[in-house]
């Protein structure tokens, strides 16, 4: 396995854009992160286009289907399925034209799908219980996603020929460790996962993933508590989180910072804001806490460029288009000042 296949001071997104035209998100990605892109994801399109529609659609021998309370897994492929295949095909011609008209492969590109915990959190059973609460359908489930990724990760790699890095997102975990997840009467909740069993089943669905790619596999929770040691001990190689949830942080979660510094692991850090915050942003303002939070670990400072990727806080699907560019823009710059830092800085 590469150990990273991204170049040193490469910046990426977290995967969603604001708009419904494949061929013009694709287009910005490429030129604005032409080191590292993504496939663009676009929520707005509706069914099919939202995380968890985008990763059901890949599952191999398993379909679900939409009811008032969500997704639900049915007998056989429907229209909301046939439906989110088709968003996923348009995407993939979307990025070959932006790479054709890059006029050369990409060092690495990043797609994400929601990970096993989140999926389960957010796909019900024909009975309406969630699929974490049923072991045997939460390890299908994650066996599935495995085998549509292969396939996946093929058709993407002739289409772009370039390595293709996974980034699994789990926006759920947190609540799915903590018991925090509502049951389907909503008069209660599902009972927590302890963390030996959240590890096990993440380290599986990585370590799968990483022999799909032969590369280093991601994992992004944007929750206020993202657990860190978790993510490194279930085999990630890569962590993105919000950069602004270090603000005012306890000794205890600085430590667990250092210690994944330390132990070789990739932070993509997101650093700049999802929307736009009324106020000039300019380039220092998005580096200089991360500088002073590297000084005050004790590190040096080229540990940046050697392991942090800059990246919007979340997804920027509910950024205008303007500050949508600009929080890409910011974050390519980012990255070039992690490699050769402005002199006063």
């Amino acid at each position: 396995m590469n150990e990273r296949p991204w170049p040193l001071g490469a910046a990426t997104a977290i995967g969603s854009l604001p708009g419904t035209d494949p061929v013009e998100a694709a287009s910005i990605v490429f030129g604005e992160l032409p080191e590292f892109p993504c496939m663009p994801e676009l929520p707005a399109r509706g069914v099919g286009a939202d995380m968890i529609g985008r990763t059901a659609g890949l599952l191999v021998d398993l379909a679900v289907e939409v009811v008032p309370s969500g997704y639900r897994v049915t007998a056989r492929p429907g229209h909301d399925h046939r439906r989110a295949l088709d968003l996923m095909n348009w995407d993939l011609d979307a990025v070959q034209e932006a790479r054709e008209k890059a006029g050369a492969a990409p060092p690495a590109f990043k797609i994400q799908v929601a990970g096993p915990w989140t999926l389960a959190a957010n796909v019900e059973l024909p009975r309406g219980h969630r699929v974490l609460t049923d072991r045997g359908a939460l390890r299908d489930f994650a066996a599935s996603l495995l085998d549509g990724l292969t396939g996946h990760v093929e058709e993407l790699k002739s289409r772009i020929g370039a390595p293709v890095v996974i980034q699994f997102d789990e926006p759920s975990l947190p609540a799915v460790l903590a018991g925090d997840l509502p049951t389907a009467s909503g008069y209660g909740t599902v009972p927590a996962v302890p963390a030996p069993e959240a590890r096990e089943l993440l380290s599986t669905v990585i370590s799968g993933a990483e022999r799909i790619t032969g590369q280093p596999v991601a994992v992004h929770c944007c929750a206020e508590k993202p657990p860190i040691s978790l993510l490194r001990a279930a085999g990630a190689k890569a962590i993105a989180f919000d950069f602004a949830l270090l603000k005012g942080a306890s000794p205890a979660l600085l430590d667990e910072i250092g210690e994944t510094l330390d132990s070789g692991t990739t932070l993509m850090l997101g650093l700049v804001p999802t929307a736009d915050p009324g106020v000039p942003v300019e380039l220092r303002d998005v580096v200089s806490p991360v500088l002073k939070l590297v000084d005050r670990l004790g590190f040096r400072r080229e540990i940046l460029a050697e392991q942090v990727v800059p990246t919007s806080a979340c997804g920027l699907a509910g950024a205008t288009p303007e500050w949508m560019r600009r929080a890409l823009t910011l974050s390519r710059e980012s990255g070039k000042a992690f490699t050769e830092p402005p002199e006063g800085w």
